[in-house]
């Protein structure tokens, strides 16, 4: 299994730490790295810095050579597709072809009222998020592009430079059965889940591979990944400590006695445990179809945490 870090950016993320994120990561061993896409924090303080998103990708960009990266996934409700296409594209080229697409509807009310952002109900973002990966990788192919939806329409446009991958891969995230599958099934070349246990996970695999199936298409072209945040440390006492400096990020995880934080974490698909714990967990996640785990890293100034998963977790699996 490929494993990646991923990181909040709008929970206290400055230039500074990101550049040393970038660095860790890679020289880590690391396959990729991700980062959310919200303009203020959702766990604390509104005033931590939040790095605007497709802005940071430029220095990710410049500063690695190896890995992969992208956002996970950037909201349809943020920026115009066409935009969003064009900014995909050059950072795809400027990386050398590693570039990865996250797509979904968006979901955060306050911080859409509070930046004066239009919030359509949920059946129209999610007639906006499938014209939107229709229309930007009609931008990316060959030959000047039309499209014709009810939220969004191109006139015999061409936009340049082209991505250096072809096709410049697009992750959509989710499990709604009716809307969010379908969608993957008919565009997406990775899929990502969150929060289910394997269980879950293989009945939801049988509903896209049905959608797949609709769209005339192989489930085996779509790749399957999850985002699951660890808790780890060496002995029980280290992964206590762990979960204490990430409730320092998200104090509402402190609502509980720690066993029990533990406990509803790990029903929560948080990957809960020692090196060789979580070295199972991945394991049978493995096994049941997921080929790629972004470690959903909270506290992000905590590189003990990354280097132990560097050492203890990363060759193992």
């Amino acid at each position: 299994m490929d494993l990646g870090i991923m990181i909040e950016g709008q929970e206290d993320l400055n230039w500074d730490l990101w550049r040393r994120i970038i660095r860790t990561t890679e020289d880590s061993g690391f396959e990729s790295l991700w980062r959310s896409d919200h303009f203020f924090s959702l766990s604390g303080p509104t005033d931590r810095d939040a790095l605007e998103t497709f802005i940071s990708f430029v220095l990710v960009a410049e500063e690695s050579e190896r890995i992969r990266f992208g956002p996970l996934v950037s909201s349809m409700t943020f920026r115009h597709p066409s935009l969003l296409a064009r900014m995909a594209a050059q950072i795809d080229v400027l990386s050398g072809g590693r570039f990865v697409l996250g797509m979904g509807a968006g979901w955060n009310v306050p911080e859409h009222e509070a930046f004066g952002l239009p919030f359509p109900p949920l059946g129209e973002r999610m007639d906006r998020l499938e014209e939107c990966v229709q229309l930007v990788q009609a931008l990316w192919a060959d030959g000047p592009a039309s499209f014709e939806g009810k939220h969004y329409q191109l006139r015999d446009v061409t936009s340049f430079p082209k991505p250096a991958q072809s096709p410049l891969p697009v992750l959509i995230g989710g499990r709604g059965e009716r809307r969010t599958l379908r969608i993957v099934a008919r565009y997406a070349n990775e899929w990502n889940v969150v929060g289910v246990d394997t269980e879950e996970y293989q009945r939801l695999t049988g509903v896209l591979a049905a959608h797949c199936e609709d769209a005339g298409r192989a489930p085996s072209e779509i790749r399957h990944t999850q985002m699951a945040a660890p808790v780890i440390g060496r002995d029980d006492a280290g992964v206590k400590a762990h979960l204490a400096r990430i409730v320092e990020k998200i104090p509402a995880l402190g609502q509980q006695s720690v066993d029990e934080t533990l406990e509803g974490l790990a029903q929560r698909g948080w990957l809960v445990g020692t090196p060789a714990q979580i070295v199972d967990e991945l394991g049978r996640r493995e096994e049941a179809g997921i080929t790629r785990t972004m470690l959903q890293h909270h506290a992000n100034d905590d590189f003990e945490t990354i280097e132990l998963l560097a050492s203890e977790v990363l060759p193992q699996v």
